[in-house]
């Protein structure tokens, strides 16, 4: 074999050397892709479910302060479950904008681009929001529910008759509050802060992560 001969040959076997390794890369990138998609599944699911619990949350305090006009106490507590309930939707929607916008054929640096918008948002937004929220808004929903029993009792406005009452459910709402606060200094502290902010970003969102690291691994091998 003369010499071109050989180097046309090495020249051709490494074409095709240069293309299984293309067509490996690219079969290890869409079971990846795939898994990520599916992993990422459950999230938009939970997303769904947020919503349609927002939903009820905000038609409940409709309903509730619409027939409390004449009581602007009730009709406050109506009003502060209707925005809990509104803000669970726009979060929700806000989270699932955030993964349709991910292009699973795009590069890697580019989706672990936003996948980290999408941490950073229910890392540094959603939960400390939710976490504030969720120790207060107990407070209202649990007024109404009196309020449904004063109701069926005929009485048309016990607010004047146990102002106690709602001082002391105040009271303990700011006492959430500060348990919260005391459990997440705490927690910064004994040097979790990590562990604490991969499960606000959510067990969807570290198996992405995860998957996308090991795809990076392989193409740069």
């Amino acid at each position: 074999m003369e010499l071109d001969e050989m180097k046309f040959a090495w020249q051709a076997l490494d074409r095709r050397l240069e293309q299984q390794h293309a067509l490996n890369v690219q079969i290890f990138r869409d079971s990846r892709m795939d898994r990520m998609r599916r992993g990422l599944r459950s999230l938009v699911w939970g997303q769904g479910a947020q919503i349609a619990l927002g939903i009820g949350v905000m038609l409940w305090g409709v309903a509730f302060w619409s027939t409390h006009t004449h009581i602007w106490q009730a009709m406050a507590c109506g009003i502060a479950v209707q925005v809990f309930g509104i803000l669970t939707i726009i979060f929700s929607v806000r989270v699932l904008s955030l993964l349709q916008g991910i292009d699973y054929a795009a590069p890697v640096l580019e989706i672990q681009r936003r996948l980290a918008t999408l941490r950073a948002w229910r890392v540094g937004v959603e939960a400390p929001v939710f976490a504030v929220l969720g120790s207060v808004v107990w407070i209202p929903v649990m007024l109404m529910l009196i309020q449904y029993d004063w109701d069926r009792m005929g009485y048309a406005d016990w607010w004047g008759r146990a102002p106690g009452l709602v001082l002391w459910m105040v009271l303990c709402g700011f006492v959430s509050l500060a348990v919260v606060g005391l459990a997440y200094g705490l927690i910064r502290w004994a040097g979790h802060r990590r562990w604490l902010e991969n499960n606000f970003a959510g067990r969807s969102v570290q198996k992405a992560e995860s998957v996308l690291a090991e795809l990076k691994r392989f193409e740069s091998e």
